[in-house]
């Protein structure tokens, strides 16, 4: 049984809400001269034996052969006591839908020129409109009685993240340029997707790509590398550290310098001055090797003047008891306490003898007359 109405109208109050159909089930047998009243924020799509009919803009319509010609040729039945208009109506949103959000549900695999092959996550937002209402209703609403944005969320959502794999894969190198992209992003973005949202008779206003983010991994190895690069001076980072600490446990006192001093036991003491030593200093000579008296340089072993302060050259006096190198003029050795001897060389060996042996120590050779 048909339904008569006099007035056609849906006031929209359902906000995800983009299309709703008049009457839900059925057709509705709308009377001659009927009032339609369309918001401005609205558009009704007529609808009669399965074509569409007119478009209405907001206002109020009297329904009549001016206002839907297409359903009148289409019917063309004799008026008599019964109205010729049986249709369904669409009442369709034309306002922005805003804040409605994208986001990948699996991450995309993307080939990074740094890291390699890696998993990206990516997430924004976009804004809507429906802009051909005719063909929003026969692409997506059909013969549903509401159609919301939740609908057709997931749709959009495969086309977008469809797209953002193309384009990374295309335009993008490696993951540490995206800080400095995603506004270059966003637009290229938009002009792509723009075109698959015009084939459902929707606008695509503005899109933002927020974030796109790696693996937790990769984010340590990105965050080691910025850590690395703020550090700068390996060497000059360690003594700081150091001076730091020293200080700290200084001003303490009590249980923390005592603590601080069981760890220099431990062998920071003996780090340490390696690690605050002056690198520019001089580096000391090897034993045996001839060195300067005044600038303590190291020269050749057939050197006589030093070649940076012009110095004669002194051969090291080395420890008969340790063989630790002495200074020049020294009569005990510094680290044993033995005292400095003059010494010879064995005729066989050329082994140090102190001067007054007899024989050498180390392979027997008599070095002087019997006493």
């Amino acid at each position: 049984m048909g339904i008569f109405l006099e007035v056609l109208e849906y006031p929209g109050e359902i906000a995800d809400e983009i299309a709703h159909r008049i009457p839900e089930r059925g057709s509705a047998e709308i009377k001659y001269g009927a009032q339609c009243i369309v918001r401005d924020y609205q558009c009704a799509v007529f609808f009669s034996a399965g074509k569409g009919g007119d478009v209405l803009p907001g206002g109020r319509h009297t329904l009549s052969t001016k206002n839907i010609p297409i359903l009148t040729n289409l019917l063309a039945l004799p008026w008599g006591f019964k109205s010729p208009f049986r249709c369904e109506v669409y009442f369709v949103t034309l306002k922005t839908f805003a804040d409605m959000r994208w986001g990948t549900t699996d991450p995309v695999a993307f080939r990074d020129k740094e890291f390699g092959l890696v998993r990206l996550r990516a997430h924004g937002t976009y804004t809507f409109r429906v802009a051909e209402p005719a063909l929003f209703v026969n692409r997506l609403v059909a013969g549903d009685d509401s159609f919301t944005t939740g609908e057709i969320q997931d749709q959009l959502r495969s086309i977008i993240v469809s797209r953002l794999n193309d384009f990374l894969g295309e335009t993008l190198t490696s993951i540490l340029d995206l800080p400095g992209q995603y506004k270059e992003m966003s637009e290229a973005l938009r002009g792509h997707l723009g075109e698959e949202f015009r084939k459902f008779g929707l606008e695509l206003q503005q899109f933002y790509v927020q974030s796109v983010t790696p693996p937790e991994e990769v984010q340590k190895a990105i965050d080691a590398r910025s850590s690395m690069g703020a550090v700068g001076n390996l060497d000059a980072f360690l003594k700081y550290k150091a001076a730091n600490a020293l200080e700290g446990a200084a001003a303490a006192g009590g249980a923390a310098a005592q603590g601080m001093g069981m760890v220099a036991g431990m062998g920071f003491g003996a780090m340490l001055p390696g690690m605050l030593v002056d690198r520019t200093a001089p580096q000391a000579a090897p034993k045996g090797q001839v060195f300067c008296a005044g600038c303590h340089n190291a020269m050749g072993a057939d050197a006589r003047f030093c070649p940076g302060c012009g110095k004669p050259s002194v051969v090291v006096v080395r420890c008969l008891q340790c063989s630790e190198d002495l200074p020049p003029g020294a009569r005990f050795c510094m680290k044993c306490g033995t005292a400095v001897q003059e010494k010879t060389s064995c005729p066989k060996c050329s082994a140090d003898v102190v001067a007054g042996a007899r024989f050498c120590m180390k392979c027997g050779e008599k070095t002087g007359k019997a006493g």
